[in-house]
């Protein structure tokens, strides 16, 4: 069997914010300096859009890179705020860090993730609850 050259990671975020993104110009420039933080190349975008629809107000934004995608929703109605982020790539990056940024940059309460290896199944890399002390991030 030939061995396919391109990895298949999904990291799959859901966080709680006390201070959600939801201005739309932040948000795209936010997204096109996270894509490249982590090695990363934007193919189109990063859009953006906040809906006003009470009961599901927040913020979108996309962005195509090379090697996928990557999105993430707020809702930002809730207290705390709840945030779902998303990054499937066919190139490598440390869930690690992704998580790091966005607990600094979106002062999370929570944060949780699953990350998948998606090449010939479904399989669980790790996930779990992330411990904030041990990143010396500001107390959350």
């Amino acid at each position: 069997m030939k061995k396919n050259l391109l990895v298949h990671k999904h990291l799959i975020v859901r966080a709680e914010s006390k201070s959600p993104p939801k201005d739309e110009e932040h948000i795209v420039d936010w997204m096109r300096e996270f894509v490249d933080s982590i090695g990363m190349k934007v193919l189109m975008g990063p859009y953006a859009k906040y809906l006003e629809v009470p009961g599901n107000r927040g913020l979108t934004v996309a962005a195509i890179i090379e090697t996928s995608h990557i999105v993430m929703h707020t809702w930002d109605e809730p207290v705390p705020a709840m945030i779902q982020f998303d990054v499937y790539s066919c190139g490598e990056f440390d869930e690690n860090d992704i998580c790091k940024k966005i607990a600094k940059d979106f002062d999370l309460t929570k944060i949780e993730y699953k990350y998948l290896n998606r090449e010939t199944g479904l399989m669980d890399i790790s996930g779990g609850i992330l411990n904030y002390r041990k990143w010396n991030l500001p107390q959350i």
